[in-house]
């Protein structure tokens, strides 16, 4: 199976499916002499991990990781950095159901196409559950990043039709996650556990909006023409499961502004140091970073799996009615918050490296 593998310096190979014995990756061009923090690494899967809250699937896996290789003595080696997290809570039985069956908006049909034959507990290797992979492998990329100032920070914006009421900022850690909905604003936060609890009762799913702010990057980021900084982006958060839609920036809003408004005009201020008067362009001009904070917002839709029933038809053409069993989240937004972190994270460590050698 291509595509795999993310990154060009550094880079990300992940492996495993939802109901195998494990999954895990690898992690190459990490520089040697980091002092990896495990503990660190541990507490961003566990914002991923299911079971975390009553707003999540109840399915209990810890997510442990182990490392196989690349650390020794708690310091990155230079070698590539293995990594596994066994899968122990499974109850493949649940999707007994679903070996010939195509479930609406699911890869089902999508792999049995390409592959003429699907691994069906839980997904096999398009569940979501391979994010864990990903996230593992920012924390990495987070570390090393912190070296240089650099650090981002996502949090839910929009559940459903229930929004924040401010554009997106940085906040840190704890008010993000002193919610379960991973949504700084308390008021707005308790409004969207409230539409989850009700799409959950009703058997249903609901979206929603992520949004994502970087600050601490250096101008220079980004390659010119097709590997520009909100390409290759675009390419790391379009790959994740649910997403269907990007925002750099002013966004599709921007759309609707003149250019005289648009334009993000230069100045300096009182230590010379050039700056925008305005962030319409969220931290990227013509490909590149120009040291502004990175804007960026991303749109999940609906959990596909519904506790109702929905009709489709099954590998043989037959019109038949599926109502969906197991373990499943009313909404992703909230254990989403850290896979977007992640994959920035990723795409920030790999054109920070590539920079490296751009000019003496």
């Amino acid at each position: 199976m291509a595509g795999n593998t993310f990154g060009t310096l550094f880079r990300l190979t992940t492996f495993g499916e939802s109901h195998g014995h494990a999954i895990g990756g690898i992690v190459d061009g990490c520089p040697a002499g980091l002092a990896l923090d495990s503990e660190a690494v541990q507490s961003e899967l566990d914002r991923r991990r299911p079971g975390q809250s009553h707003l999540t699937t109840p399915r209990k896996e810890r997510d442990t990781v182990e490392w196989l290789s690349g650390v020794y003595e708690g310091v990155t080696t230079g070698a590539p950095i293995g990594f596994m997290l066994r899968n122990e809570d499974t109850k493949s039985g649940d999707y007994d159901h679903l070996k010939s069956a195509f479930r609406p908006s699911h890869a089902d049909f999508t792999y049995t196409a390409k592959y003429g034959h699907r691994d069906h507990r839980g997904g096999g290797r398009s569940s979501a559950r391979e994010t864990a992979c990903r996230v593992a492998a920012g924390a990495i990329a987070r570390q090393l990043l912190a070296t240089v100032g650099m650090e981002v920070s996502a949090y839910v914006e929009r559940v459903g039709e229930t929004a924040v009421p401010f554009a997106p900022s940085y906040f840190d850690r704890a008010a993000i996650d002193a919610s379960p909905t991973r949504c700084p604003d308390l008021a707005t936060a308790a409004s969207m556990a409230a539409t989850i609890e009700a799409v959950r009762k009703e058997g249903d799913t609901v979206g929603g909006a992520i949004a994502l702010v970087g600050r601490g990057i250096p101008a220079g980021l980004g390659e010119p023409v097709f590997d520009k900084f909100q390409a290759v982006l675009a390419h790391a958060l379009w790959s994740l499961p649910a997403v269907k839609s990007m925002e750099i920036g002013s966004g599709l809003h921007g759309t609707t502004m003149r250019g005289s408004t648009h334009n993000d005009a230069f100045q300096t201020d009182e230590s010379g140091h050039l700056h925008t008067a305005t962030n319409h362009s969220g931290g990227i001009q013509g490909g590149i970073t120009n040291g502004e904070d990175l804007v960026v917002r991303v749109g999940f839709k609906p959990v596909s799996t519904l506790m109702k029933p929905q009709a489709t038809v099954n590998a043989e053409g037959e019109a038949i009615t599926l109502e969906g069993k197991g373990r499943h989240d009313p909404c992703v937004l909230p254990r989403a918050v850290p896979i977007v972190e992640a994959m920035a994270l990723l795409v920030l460590a790999d054109h920070w490296l590539i920079n490296r050698a751009a000019k003496l």
